[in-house]
C-alpha cells in the first residue's frame, strides 16, 4: 500500500444512476471534495464502454478513483483498478448498492461517505474473477439470472416494478436447473434452483443470498437452493432480506477458492452486470482492489 498522499481524484458519475440520483449526489459531493483540497476532475461516460475507459484513464493518471454510482459503476471500476495500488472511493447513488453495503457505507449519507474518503483510511479487499472480468459483489446464474434475462428484454415499466414482474412471470414455469460444480477440485452433479458465488453477502438490493461472506478472507461462499416448490419459494423469498435463509433445509453453502459452474442455457450476472453464458470459472483473487473504508 502507498503512503503518497492523494492530490488527484478522478470522479466519475453515472447521472442517470438511481433515476437520477447520481446527478443530485455529485452535486452535493464534488464540492466538498474540492474544498478539501483534491484536484478534482470530473468524468462522465456517454455508455458503459467509455466509463470502463474514463476508469482505465484513472488508473493510470490519478491518485485516486471515486465513482458515484451503483453497482454497475462499482463493477466498472473495480475492473479497471484490480492489482494497481490506486484506492476505490465510493459514494452510492444507484438502485441496490450492495457494494457499498460490503464496504460498511451508508447509502442515504453522501457527505459521510465523503468524508470517509477525505480521512483516506484504506484497505484491500477481494475480488472475484470470472470470464476475464472482475466482480465485488456476487456471481448467480439460476432463478436470479434468469428473471435478468427477462426484465432487460422488458421495455416497460422502468424501475424495481420490471424486475418484479419478471420474477412472477419467470417463476410461472420454472423448473429445476441441472448444474455441474467443481468446487477446487471436488465435482458434483446436482439440480437446483440458483447457485451463487459470493465475494460478499448480498445482491440484488440487500438480497443475503451468501450470508456470513467476506470480501477480505480469500475466500468465495458458493450458495446453492436446491430444488424447491414454487409456493415454497415465494414464502422463502422474504428471508434473503434478513439472511435467515441459510436456515431454509434446502439451502447449502461452501467456501472455496475455485468454482466452475456448468448448466445449459443459462448466463452468469456478476455486480448485476451481464458475464455471459456458463460454464464459467470464477476464482477469487485475493487483495485485488484498494478502497476507502470507514474506521
Amino acid at each position: 500500500m502507498s503512503d503518497d498522499p492523494i492530490q488527484r481524484v478522478d470522479v466519475l458519475v453515472n447521472p442517470t444512476s438511481g433515476q437520477g440520483k447520481g446527478a443530485r449526489v455529485a452535486t452535493e459531493a464534488i464540492p466538498m471534495l474540492e474544498r478539501a483540497g483534491f484536484a478534482v476532475r470530473v468524468r462522465e461516460g456517454r455508455d458503459g464502454p467509455q466509463a470502463a475507459d474514463l476508469a482505465k484513464e484513472a488508473a493510470r493518471e490519478s491518485d485516486a478513483l471515486v465513482i458515484v454510482g451503483g453497482d454497475g459503476m462499482v463493477h466498472l471500476a473495480a475492473d479497471a483498478l484490480a492489482g494497481t495500488d490506486v484506492p476505490l472511493g465510493v459514494i452510492p447513488a444507484g438502485t441496490g448498492d450492495d457494494a457499498a453495503r460490503h464496504l460498511g457505507l451508508e447509502r442515504k449519507r453522501v457527505r459521510q461517505n465523503v468524508n470517509t474518503i477525505i480521512a483516506g483510511r484504506t484497505h484491500r479487499i477481494d475480488l472475484a474473477h470470472a470470464h476475464g472480468r472482475h466482480v465485488a459483489t456476487v456471481i448467480a446464474s439460476g432463478f436470479d439470472s434468469a428473471v435478468n434475462e427477462r426484465a432487460n428484454r422488458m421495455t416497460w415499466p422502468r424501475g424495481q416494478m420490471r424486475y418484479n414482474l419478471a420474477t412472477v412471470a419467470e417463476l410461472i414455469g420454472f423448473e429445476p436447473l441441472r448444474f455441474t460444480l467443481e468446487l477446487d477440485g471436488d465435482v458434483r452433479e446436482l439440480e437446483a434452483m440458483l447457485v451463487a458465488v459470493g465475494n460478499g453477502p448480498s445482491f440484488g438490493g440487500g438480497l443475503r443470498i451468501c450470508e456470513g461472506a467476506r470480501n477480505d478472507d480469500g475466500l468465495l461462499d458458493v450458495a446453492i437452493i436446491h430444488p424447491i416448490g414454487k409456493a415454497e419459494l415465494v414464502r422463502a423469498y422474504p428471508r434473503l432480506f434478513t439472511g435467515s435463509v441459510t436456515r431454509h433445509p434446502r439451502y447449502e453453502k461452501v467456501q472455496v477458492k475455485r468454482v466452475s459452474l456448468a448448466a445449459p442455457d443459462v448466463v452468469a450476472y456478476g455486480d448485476g452486470e451481464r458475464l455471459g453464458a456458463l460454464p464459467v470459472t470464477v476464482e477469487v483473487r485475493p487483495a485485488a482492489l484498494r478502497v476507502f473504508a470507514p474506521a
